[in-house]
């Protein structure tokens, strides 16, 4: 069993025992190779932290990179931004700098602009030009300097409280573009009182009717029976009111809505007008206008509000009348010079937003300018915008500049026909029943464009146009003039037209209009011919020699004393010869101011012969009335109106002509007086539906209904009457005869016409001399021409 056990001990352990060396070995060698491993393992563990270190450095890296990317892309949008902000401000620098350079300067003078400027909204509105600019002058700005209060040396209103864009919006509204209707404009929308204005043409009511017109006018007046419940609802909606054609005296029920009386109750605004109070809107704004052209209102209504006179102006109104010919004769200047004016507007007015809407972006703006994205943007769209509209308005301005040129050829037709409108215009201070409209004589002009003859070359067709239109104006005024007037009428206009082309010297035409008047008589020459000449003579002589033309006159009695004698006692001495150097010396109209010092009836003479050398002798020979004419010449619209003089009654002519027409059935006839105002309004009332013609004389007698008439004439302007209505009005000049009825009809005088010829200018001699010194002290204005 040992020996078997023994053997197969040997045997086993010869297989056993190489694997068992072999086992050892591998263990050692396994051993070494785990040695190795973990050495391995140990220099991987050490790689692989080395490796998350770089992994952690290489992401820092392009984390840095990226925020470096990100910076130098925002850099780059900042320096572009910067770019933009230099090159955009860049162009606004240099006006800017100006601009803060002016306004250091004009701060240094506000006080004494704003005291300037505040006076001149409180007291110059009722003023015309020359008397605004004196006052401002000669009195206002030399009473500032001696007080040493700082003010602009050459401080002019309109530029202080208004700014250009401002103003041709006004323009662009009807507001007339001279100087004068500037500061009237702004006066009324800077003033703290409401305006009242004297508005005779109705220039003020159209402007005021275009710049609110959007913003939900009411128009009232006095003699509308609701005019206080419209007036109501404006002030609690914040609507403007117009209240026009006031006469001198308003509602007191006005009192608080002139005075501004509002009482802030409970955090409302309430203003009691009579036993109701009404909240009171900001945004309210009246204004009132009044046709007559020289009231007079009491102090009370001076204090309560700002009476600015828009009497029309002759250049505002040249100015129309340019604009008016230009649109007949060359349409599409006119079409161009309107479109022009509104785009040129309108660029300023884009240009002044778009600096505005900079300056509001600098201000806000917080932290950095190049981080403000808006701001950049807006600047560079401004920027884009303002020399697109820059370049628009340089064409503009210069398309503007050659339209001009060309309309500037037909100024002469415009100055004519300013200058006849307020020689017309004029009239109403001879009598206050000579009352023109402007809309009716822009009519008669029209109507002369059409009429008048026409030729390819210009200047012959302004000689034609004015000349046309300078008898349309003597037909169309005679027929409303009274005999007595016409000569004087006719004389104006021929001064005026001398005046304007600078032919007449206007020393000596005051001179002819006024005389001499001898303050001194101690330094007087004496009377060298005292047994014919008359001390107030020999006065009109010294102060006649007194003028440049006249030196020497006076010597000229001593030396041709019988010469003097003839001249003075002949029958003509207008056609006769004057003595000595005098005969070559003088022109016609110096030759009138000798025969205006010494024979004073011979003065209607001269001045008819003045008148036929000047305009001709269509001139001095008034047209007869032609009633039938004046008929066809009138529409439903229009009354149709018979200044009266005594003796006269112009029913019979007028049931003629009815018969004539047809009318003679439809013609109502009725004499106002007491108690017949109602049947009046009746007969008007049917006569408007019906085609009547009525006929209401001795209005005169009846001045308390004539604002009732005056409405129901206003009516019609509105209104659809039957083609074949007519109103007829007669009546006595009289100061309180509404003007606005005045304006809107047709004059007529009814007194028969007078031939002007040697035998009947006589009639007149005596009425000129007379009329000339009373006018005198009516009109010590030495530069008014209508003083005569």
């Amino acid at each position: 069993m040992w020996v078997r056990a023994m053997e197969l001990y040997g045997r086993l352990y010869r297989v056993v025992e190489p694997k068992r060396i072999r086992m050892n070995a591998a263990l050692a060698q396994l051993q070494e190779k785990q040695a190795a491993l973990a050495e391995a393992q140990e220099k991987l563990r050490e790689v692989a932290e080395k490796l998350e270190t770089l992994k952690k450095q290489y992401d820092e890296k392009l984390a840095q990179k990226e925020e470096l990317r990100k910076k130098s892309e925002e850099m780059e949008v900042k320096l572009e931004r910067a770019g933009l902000l230099v090159s955009g401000l860049a162009g606004e620098k240099a006006r800017w700098e100006e601009t803060v350079q002016g306004l250091e300067e004009d701060l240094g003078y506000l006080v004494g602009d704003c005291l300037l400027a505040a006076a001149f909204l409180s007291y110059m509105g009722p003023f015309l030009t020359n008397y605004r600019d004196e006052i401002v002058n000669q009195i206002w700005m030399k009473k500032i300097w001696e007080l040493q209060v700082p003010c602009s040396p050459r401080f002019t209103f309109d530029n202080f409280l208004s700014n250009p864009t401002k103003v041709r919006d006004w323009n662009i509204q009807g507001l007339p573009s001279d100087a004068f209707s500037t500061e009237n404009g702004i006066i009324v929308t800077r003033g703290n009182r409401w305006a009242l204005m004297i508005d005779p043409q109705a220039q003020a009511l159209k402007w005021i009717k275009n710049m609110e017109g959007n913003q939900g006018l009411q128009i009232i007046d006095l003699q509308m029976s609701d005019y206080l419940r419209i007036l109501e609802n404006a002030i609690q909606f914040g609507y403007p009111v117009l209240l026009q054609n006031v006469q001198e005296y308003l509602d007191p029920t006005l009192n608080p809505v002139l005075n501004k009386s509002v009482a802030r109750i409970g955090g409302r605004l309430l203003m009691r007008i009579g036993d109701k109070e009404v909240e009171y809107n900001t945004n309210f704004r009246f204004y009132i206008t009044t046709k007559l052209s020289n009231p007079h209102y009491s102090p009370e209504t001076s204090a309560k509000t700002t009476i600015v006179n828009f009497a029309v102006k002759e250049q505002g109104l040249e100015a129309q009348l340019l604009g008016i010919v230009v649109r007949k004769e060359r349409p599409e200047l006119e079409e161009q010079k309107d479109s022009l004016v509104i785009n040129i507007a309108a660029g300023k007015r884009k240009l002044k937003e778009l600096e505005d809407e900079i300056l509001r972006l600098l201000n806000e703006a917080t932290g950095s300018l190049l981080e403000d994205v808006q701001l950049v943007n807006t600047l560079q769209t401004s920027k884009v915008t303002a020399t697109e509209v820059t370049e628009q308005l340089e064409t503009s301005e210069t398309t503007e500049i050659n339209i001009d040129l060309a309309r500037e050829a037909y100024r002469p037709c415009a100055q004519r026909a300013s200058v006849l409108f307020f020689v017309l215009n004029d009239m109403g201070r001879i009598d206050p029943m000579y009352q023109f409209s402007l809309d009716a004589y822009i009519g008669l002009f029209v109507l002369s464009i059409d009429k008048s003859h026409r030729s390819h070359k210009l200047e012959d067709r302004i000689d034609y146009l004015n000349e046309y239109h300078t008898y349309a104006v003597y037909r169309y005024t005679c027929r409303t003039l009274f005999e007595r007037h016409k000569l004087l009428f006719s004389f104006q206009m021929c001064a005026k037209i001398l005046e304007t082309s600078g032919k007449l010297n206007m020393d000596e035409y005051n001179f002819f209009l006024r005389g001499g008047v001898v303050l001194d008589r101690e330094g007087q020459m004496d009377n060298p011919c005292t047994s014919w000449l008359a001390d107030a003579y020999w006065d009109n002589i010294t102060e006649l020699d007194k003028l440049t033309n006249f030196h020497g006159l006076m010597n000229s009695f001593e030396q041709y004393p019988r010469d003097w004698y003839l001249w003075y006692t002949n029958a003509t001495p207008e056609k006769a010869m004057l003595p000595g150097e005098w005969e070559n010396a003088c022109n016609e109209m110096q030759r009138m101011l000798i025969v205006r010092s010494l024979r004073q009836d011979r003065v209607a003479f001269c001045v008819t012969s003045f008148i036929v050398s000047n305009l001709g002798s269509r001139f001095v020979e008034p047209p007869v009335l032609n009633m039938k004419l004046v008929m066809e010449d009138s529409t439903p619209r229009t009354p149709l109106v018979f200044i009266l003089s005594p003796g006269v009654d112009p029913t019979s002519a007028l049931l003629q002509l009815a018969e004539h027409t047809g009318m003679a059935q439809r013609f109502h006839v009725l004499s106002l007086g007491q108690g017949q105002a109602p049947i009046a309004a009746r007969l008007l009332r049917e006569g408007v539906i019906q085609g009547h013609w009525v006929f209401l004389a001795n209005c005169h007698l009846s001045l308390s209904w004539m604002p009732n008439l005056d409405k129901l004439v206003e009516q019609l302007q509105v209104e659809d009457p039957h083609p074949s209505f007519r109103l007829w009005l007669s009546s006595s000049p009289h100061p309180d005869f509404p003007i606005s009825i005045l304006q809107a009809s047709i004059k007529m005088t009814t007194e028969p016409p007078k031939v002007w010829c040697p035998q009947t200018a006589g009639a007149n001699c005596a009425i000129w001399p007379r009329f000339l010194p009373a006018s005198v002290h009516e009109r010590p204005d030495r530069n008014d021409n209508t003083a005569f």
